[in-house]
């Protein structure tokens, strides 16, 4: 799945400087799915505070997958998905994302949900071929 770039947006990229509010504008009209669901995790953990907000419901459909996909795997889209709602994203399997604040507090939550050991106990059989 690719981003839906406007010309005006190629065109910045082009002469070398692009603006990131332009950017996060594109990511959020081209991937719907990744972006509401990064929204309202941010807005669950700022409304019910806590180490982290996350999901565990898997997507749709595929196209739901690849949108999730897309957003998580490319740097500069995390990147900028992360500085602009201020917060850490952490990603497993398929669909369970994971919103952190950006406070040292929660580095150890952040360790263990990231860790090879948290990744083996998000596993299960219906998730295989995710």
């Amino acid at each position: 799945m690719s981003l839906d770039v406007s010309p005006a947006l190629l065109e910045q990229a082009e002469r070398g400087e692009v603006d990131e509010a332009a950017f996060v504008d594109c990511v959020r009209t081209s991937l719907p799915y990744a972006w509401g669901m990064i929204s309202t995790l941010v807005d669950r953990l700022k409304a019910d505070g806590g180490e982290f907000a996350d999901n565990q419901t898997p997507p749709p459909n595929e196209q739901a997958r690849g949108q999730l996909l897309r957003a998580l795997a490319s740097d500069a889209i995390r990147g900028s998905l992360e500085r602009h709602f201020g917060v850490r994203l952490a990603f497993q399997n398929c669909h369970r994302v994971a919103v952190f604040p950006l406070d040292p507090a929660v580095d150890q939550r952040l360790v263990r949900f990231t860790s090879v050991r948290g990744q083996l106990l998000n596993q299960s059989p219906e998730l295989r071929d995710c």
